[in-house]
């Protein structure tokens, strides 16, 4: 382990938390309350996957905690900091500063390279990679020989791993992924979750990762499972078959309501 690897912080430390937060789209009949009254702690150094049914909310969830979205009611805090209240410019930063995304499309730039993709965060602010990290990301996830490429040139998995390095090229906070292995195959997707357990085990990482899939989950160290916007409990050292439980469980009152 190199002088690069993080810290990991204490068990007891908080890397975000949501207090009782309301987000409701739509007006009048038509509106939809995304989140009611969810409140949840999400512990530093860990990995947290977040799972529910179709429309349960937790990508309005992880939007909320992440800064990309407002919120109706209720609080967002990232350490001290009140995300509710900020305006969009001030999170906008926050997110540049603090916090790493991984998303589902991947959402690099076409026209740079596979380098240039990774270090645009600290070139869009500014500042210079750090060498020893930005090597030893590039080790670890195996795209020493496609520093070159562009996007068009690599992989879907290749793809996916740039933007991985992307985001902890930063030494963010806290990183959020969006269903990342949703456009993978099994092989790179299982190697994409192998890296993201990992940034938590020696980088000290934060991870948030919104999934439907429980063999993706069963990486995390803690579930947390939504239902109709709320938080409807949490399930720590996750295997496969107790979240395959816990989902038919939250499913069934919506097919008992359905007959």
């Amino acid at each position: 382990m190199t002088t690069s690897t993080l810290t990991r912080p204490t068990a007891t430390a908080v890397a975000v938390r949501a207090r009782d937060v309301v987000r409701t789209y739509g007006r009048g009949d038509a509106a939809v309350r995304a989140l009611d009254g969810a409140t949840v702690s999400i512990p530093a150094g860990r990995f947290t996957a977040i799972m529910g049914p179709s429309g349960s909310g937790k990508s309005t969830l992880m939007h909320a905690l992440a800064g990309l979205d407002s919120v109706d009611a209720g609080q967002i805090l990232l350490g001290d900091t009140d995300l509710t209240s900020l305006d969009e410019r001030a999170r906008t930063l926050l997110r540049r500063d603090r916090i790493g995304f991984v998303f589902q499309s991947f959402n690099l730039v076409p026209t740079l390279t596979a380098r240039e993709n990774i270090v645009l965060p600290l070139t869009l602010a500014g500042r210079r990679p750090d060498p020893e990290r930005l090597d030893r990301l590039v080790a670890t996830l195996g795209l020493a020989d496609r520093l070159r490429h562009r996007p068009g040139q690599l992989s879907g998995g290749q793809q996916q791993r740039v933007a991985v390095a992307r985001a902890l090229i930063t030494r963010p906070e806290i990183v959020f992924a969006d269903e990342p292995t949703g456009n993978l195959d099994s092989q790179a997707a299982e190697a994409l979750l192998g890296f993201l357990r990992q940034a938590v085990d020696e980088f000290g990482q934060t991870i948030v990762m919104v999934t439907h899939d429980p063999h993706a989950a069963a990486y995390a160290d803690r579930v947390v499972f939504l239902a109709d916007g709320r938080i409807d409990g949490e399930l720590d050292a996750p295997t496969v078959p107790a979240i395959l439980s816990r989902m038919a469980r939250l499913a069934a009152p919506a097919a008992s309501g359905a007959n």
